[in-house]
């Protein structure tokens, strides 16, 4: 083997103060990386020549706070499981619809499903339509609204004899406006238990 005519190098050989050197440095460049971010990119470009009609600003959906929920709870209160918001009847505004159930100590309370817009004015949030009357004693799972429609999974009891546990039905449900009422059904392919 033949020598190097360079003798040996103070840096070739690894050393506790290198490692904390490079790990100086990596947390360095990982901290600045979290003070820099790059600007929010946009993908709309303008066309010369054209005009653009101006776009009302976003209008925001209606909040569940302080709203009366058509949900008699005695001493204990309303709570919202679960919201979702979208424009469902095309007008421009969202509506909110909401998942309310009673805040009970144990068991499972039945739920009600709630419609909730606001006037023009932007006054104070209304319920508009009940989709689920919590008398029915169902529980609503699998929760979404897409494309205008509301859809869940409602869970309930086939008799009055069904321990309030243990529901012993499955049934997928859809709402849609059709203009003047939200109108229930089942989506296609679904099926019962």
């Amino acid at each position: 083997m033949q020598q190097s005519a360079v003798p040996e190098l103070a840096h070739a050989q690894t050393r506790p103060i290198h490692w904390v050197a490079t790990a100086t440095a990596v947390a360095g460049v990982v901290a600045l990386s979290c003070v820099v971010q790059p600007g929010s990119a946009t993908a709309a470009q303008s066309a010369t020549g054209t005009q653009t009609e101006s776009v009302p600003a976003a209008v925001a959906p209606p909040g569940t706070t302080g709203v009366d929920f058509p949900l008699e709870c005695g001493p204990v209160k309303a709570v919202v499981v679960k919201k979702a918001t979208g424009d469902l009847d095309g007008d421009g505004r969202p509506e909110t619809v909401a998942v309310v159930h009673c805040d009970a100590a144990m068991g499972t309370p039945p739920d009600g499903v709630y419609v909730l817009t606001r006037s023009a004015d932007g006054a104070k949030p209304r319920v508009v339509a009940t989709l689920v009357d919590p008398k029915d004693r169902l529980t609503v799972t699998d929760f979404a609204l897409r494309t205008r429609a509301i859809t869940a999974t409602l869970l309930g009891y086939s008799s009055d004899a069904v321990p309030s546990c243990c529901p012993d039905t499955k049934t997928p449900a859809k709402w849609q406006w059709n203009g003047s009422a939200f109108v229930r059904s089942t989506p296609a392919g679904a099926h019962s238990v």
